[in-house]
């Protein structure tokens, strides 16, 4: 099975070429798309081996570019301050073998070790196990047949990931792997862990409240 793995990525040229790498194996074609980066992003995923594309910038809409351009059996969504663990691919193929699977997502982990941190770990864990939602940094990847049936990446300004679970969710099964995707703790540390995780469970109830996207993702990135 071939699998395509989607970066994107603005301005991330200390972090880019560590995401392509854990990337990179047998069958795997690696797209970053880049939404305008001032930085040395594009030059570095390139020489790092992956295939550059440009998009405007903007979450969705860079996924959205990449999987409309993957080539492979499955699309797995890697942010660029995140890295795949050794094996990912292997296992990726061993759950989709069964075609009940439409998708799947690793554990979360994150590359610092602190007892708030690792408090957040636990608190997904919990979350993933009893709702079956797992968030964008936890590698998500679907079998793209799902993925055209669903009409690609959701467009929309923040929580795309959600509305994409959402959607895979009623057309088959997601597995729930145990090695785990490590992604930065830079938005926690910046913000501070306990602030961070109050403004993402604040953003969810808007989301689920019905709230208009644009207006969460504006007070969101404020």
């Amino acid at each position: 099975m071939k699998l395509s793995v989607v970066i994107p990525a603005v301005d991330e040229g200390p972090r880019i070429e560590a995401a392509v790498a854990s990337a990179a194996g047998e069958s795997v074609e690696v797209l970053v798309v880049d939404g305008g980066s001032r930085d040395s992003t594009s030059e570095r995923a390139k020489q790092a081996g992956a295939t550059v594309l440009h998009s405007p910038p903007g979450r969705a809409r860079q996924l959205g570019v990449g999987a409309s351009s993957a080539r492979g059996e499955a699309v797995l969504f890697l942010h660029a301050d995140t890295t795949l663990p050794r094996g990912w691919d292997a296992a990726v193929r061993m759950a989709l073998a069964d075609e009940a699977v439409a998708a799947g997502a690793f554990s979360l982990r994150f590359d610092a070790h602190t007892p708030l941190l690792r408090l957040v770990e636990w608190g997904t864990r919990v979350r993933v196990r009893l709702l079956r939602n797992p968030y964008g940094d936890q590698a998500l990847f679907v079998r793209r047949r799902v993925l055209e049936s669903i009409g690609g990446v959701p467009q929309q300004p923040i929580m795309e990931d959600l509305d994409l679970v959402r959607e895979i969710k009623r057309r088959g099964r997601l597995v729930l792997l145990p090695l785990p995707a490590t992604t930065s703790a830079r938005r926690y540390e910046s913000r501070g862990v306990l602030r961070t995780v109050l403004r993402n469970a604040v953003a969810s109830a808007g989301r689920l409240l019905g709230f208009e996207r644009q207006r969460i993702a504006e007070w969101y990135h404020r």
